[in-house]
């Protein structure tokens, strides 16, 4: 299933992508995809539910607002340096371990809103990232058994704010965490729609100009290591989402010199049978 969330007359609205390409309201469904709904199987559910209700379900004769394609969830983990090129161009060893980070659940967003450069920033960047949503409840699974636990994947924008995080002293949560930062979606794309999650193309384009171009077959720590990995050392709850890094080409690895989003840029990426995201930079209002 390729499901999304919208914004239906100030609501939440649920829909699917049907097999046509046309975008399905299932709003009567009524769960909504978040942390409850992937704890009790949600997605079977749905899957039944649709056998014999998906007949009477309308089509949105108008392309949605798309919102977040899950619900808030307890954490977003985010994985630094996890392709080899994108850690030289940042200056930076390649990891012997998956370098983890939080980014707070207030930065998400749906896929196609403005992205909002913060007060004081000279440094927003981007990051086009594969983005794994789990399933069920983990803790110290073996990497063998990991894929068990994932319920689908999205497409992630990882916006940065390069200063914050890298010249503000700390962790690199503060240059994560701004509003509009999370941009996920527009589609939750369940387990069984992507036949290789490790053999995609991810890419993404500046004001028309392609800078980030790779495949996930470059991901240093591959899913079900990243989600054994974490596992180990915190539980991961229902509809918790792990972001697998991003490949080369940020505006921080530009040559010969470093360069950033300004208000009217436009950001246009996507992945391989996950969806596309738009985005245009705005400033802060004061």
């Amino acid at each position: 299933m390729k499901l999304f969330r919208f914004d239906k007359a100030g609501s939440i609205g649920l829909g699917m992508l049907d097999r046509n390409g046309k975008h399905i309201d299932i709003s009567s469904f009524q769960k909504d995809f978040n942390e409850d709904f992937f704890d009790k199987d949600g997605l079977n559910e749905l899957s039944n539910w649709l056998i014999s209700h998906a007949e009477q379900c309308d089509e949105l004769k108008e392309t949605p607002r798309f919102v977040s394609c899950v619900g808030r969830p307890s954490k977003i983990i985010c994985v630094g340096l996890n392709y080899a090129k994108h850690a030289k161009e940042s200056n930076m060893d390649v990891p012997k371990e998956p370098v983890l980070f939080f980014k707070s659940t207030s930065a998400m967003c749906g896929p196609n809103d403005p992205v909002i450069i913060p007060k004081q920033s000279e440094k927003t960047d981007w990051e086009v990232e594969l983005a794994v949503i789990i399933g069920k409840k983990t803790s110290y699974v073996a990497y063998e058994d990991a894929m068990q636990y994932v319920a689908g994947y999205c497409v992630h924008n990882d916006y940065s704010e390069r200063a914050f995080q890298l010249e503000r002293g700390g962790q690199w949560v503060k240059g994560k965490s701004c509003d509009s930062f999370a941009p996920m979606g527009p589609y939750l794309v369940t387990r069984d729609e992507v036949a290789d999650p490790h053999h995609l193309h991810l890419w993404l384009d500046v004001n028309g100009k392609r800078m980030q171009d790779s495949s996930t077959s470059d991901l240093i720590f591959n899913i079900p290591h990243l989600v054994g990995y974490i596992s180990q050392f915190m539980t991961l709850l229902p509809g918790d989402i792990i972001s697998t890094g991003t490949p080369e080409g940020v505006g921080l690895g530009q040559k010969p010199e470093p360069w950033y989003l300004k208000a009217g840029d436009k950001i246009h990426l996507g992945i391989e049978g996950l969806g596309e995201q738009h985005q245009i930079a705005i400033a802060h209002e004061n």
